[in-house]
């Protein structure tokens, strides 16, 4: 059984109609299936500020961004917050529908926030930039990262 969610030990975020509307139906897509991760996940949009794209500020992770950032277990990496169609993590491309993923939307650089490994151990992870890729005919542009 998962920690009860204490909302005042989470840092504030902020997302964009657009994806709070797409997150949700994919959150509830993948419910049967995923359980755990779309709880997280319908967690995470239920408490964010939304506010129309335009006025998203360009640090905020949002979909298609990357992000460099750094937890208690590893070094620094740069990951793309991709749908589950386009994530490749061998490419940089990581799953909203990951717990790592959950954890990054919304976030802004020099934000922290405790996660909840697959593994069932709890982790800090700091944002320590964000950058948008750029749009490409209507979409965005999934990059191909060096994470060297």
């Amino acid at each position: 059984m998962r920690e009860p969610t204490d909302f005042a030990s989470k840092p504030d975020i902020v997302i964009g109609t657009t994806d709070y509307e797409r997150l949700e139906g994919l959150a509830s897509s993948f419910e049967t299936r995923l359980p755990s991760v779309t709880e997280d996940l319908l967690t995470e949009l239920s408490r964010a500020r939304l506010v129309p794209d335009g006025a998203l500020p360009a640090d905020s992770v949002r979909m298609g961004s990357v992000v460099r950032f750094r937890t208690d277990a590893t070094d620094e990496k740069t990951l793309q917050l991709v749908f589950p169609g386009d994530a490749d993590i061998a490419n940089g491309r990581i799953s909203i529908l990951t717990p790592i993923g959950t954890a990054l939307i919304g976030l802004s650089a020099g934000q922290s926030i405790t996660w909840c490994a697959n593994d069932g151990r709890r982790h800090r992870l700091t944002v320590v930039s964000v950058s948008q890729p750029p749009l490409v005919g209507g979409g965005l542009e999934l990059q191909c990262l060096d994470r060297g």
